[in-house]
């Protein structure tokens, strides 16, 4: 079983994207009604995990409003296990989506006092669990912040094989410099390191710096990753396709061509059709994972592309069901 954990809320789509059509372009315009899609990035990763067909549960902390009610029917409608889950009374957590033109997605979050960022450390995972995913705003937001990390470093000295997302909000970082500290004291205990490109830069702290420097202190960075403990850094460039970098050197595979609707869920899509697909190459553990060749890293990143282009093909975070990829 793959188990996923971090946050699950609500995101509040403006209904032209919802509906898979372009915002107005006319500033004048009636302010568009929105509508609500279960969201947040491990969410999204179990579900797409349980469409794919693999074992996952999730592990975070979901109100008991309605929108958490609705949160835990799609975990199950996708065949996701919820024993993990833990219940408080506390509002969800709320997502506000801005789509620009090209399908890309912003957010803005409602997070004081809701249910998921009061997460508690659970016992140790059942002794099925082959792997755990983490990452996105759960890794952030304390109290739950901690309590994330704590049970990330105690399955992997578990051996649990472990993946990161951290699927930068810069918006919910108070303290960028802090925040890079804090990754970096995460790597020992993460055997698979999944970012975008926008994340790489951010966490380089190459932001700001002209796209050739950019691009270097990202190369830097990516390797000063790999030393720091992951045996593969997966970066995702958007509909460039993805990369990944080992200690053997990089595979890169292109995008998969597609109409954008929005990008909503695509990297959660590729965390979880990369962790179901190195599970057919049986590669759930650090030194299968390092020993990769060129062809099984095409296979599974092509895989990935092609997973996440089903989700940018339609509105919100609706990853492919296994039929739509054979």
């Amino acid at each position: 079983m793959i188990v996923v954990a971090g946050e699950a809320l609500i995101d509040l789509v403006p209904t032209s994207a919802a509906n898979g059509e372009p915002a107005p372009a006319d500033s004048a315009a009636a302010l568009p009604a929105l509508s609500p899609r279960r969201g947040g990035g491990p969410y999204n990763t179990a579900v797409a995990l349980g469409r794919l067909g693999s074992p996952a549960a999730f592990c975070s902390r979901i109100s008991t409003d309605a929108f958490g009610a609705s949160l835990l029917a799609g975990l199950r409608s996708a065949g996701v296990d919820t024993a993990l889950v833990q219940r408080g009374t506390e509002p969800t957590t709320l997502a506000l989506a801005d789509i620009s033109p090209d399908g890309s997605a912003g957010y803005g979050f409602y997070v004081d006092g809701t249910a998921d960022r009061l997460f508690t450390l659970p016992p140790a995972l059942p002794d099925g669990v082959r792997a755990l995913s983490l990452g996105t705003c759960s890794l952030v937001l304390e109290p739950g912040a901690s309590a994330y990390e704590a049970l990330m470093r105690r399955e992997a000295d578990r051996g649990v094989f472990t993946a990161l997302d951290p699927n930068i909000r810069a918006g919910l970082i108070p303290d960028p410099d802090a925040y890079r500290a804090r990754f970096r004291s995460w790597l020992p205990h993460v055997a698979l390191l999944k970012l975008s490109e926008e994340d790489a830069r951010w966490l380089a702290g190459a932001d700001d710096l002209p796209e050739e420097a950019a691009a270097a202190a990202v190369a830097g960075a990516v390797k000063e990753w790999l030393a720091g403990g992951p045996a593969a850094v997966v970066l995702t460039r958007g509909g460039d396709g993805l990369t990944v970098a080992t200690a053997s050197g990089e595979v890169s595979v292109p995008g998969e061509r597609v109409d954008v609707v929005d990008t909503i869920g695509a990297g959660d899509t590729v965390n979880a059709a990369l962790l179901h697909r190195l599970d057919a190459h049986h590669a759930l553990s650090p030194a299968a994972l390092a020993a990769l060749g060129e062809d099984s890293w095409r296979d599974i990143l092509g895989y990935a592309a092609r997973a996440a282009a089903v989700t940018c093909s339609r509105p919100g975070a609706e990853p492919p069901y296994a039929a739509e990829l054979a």
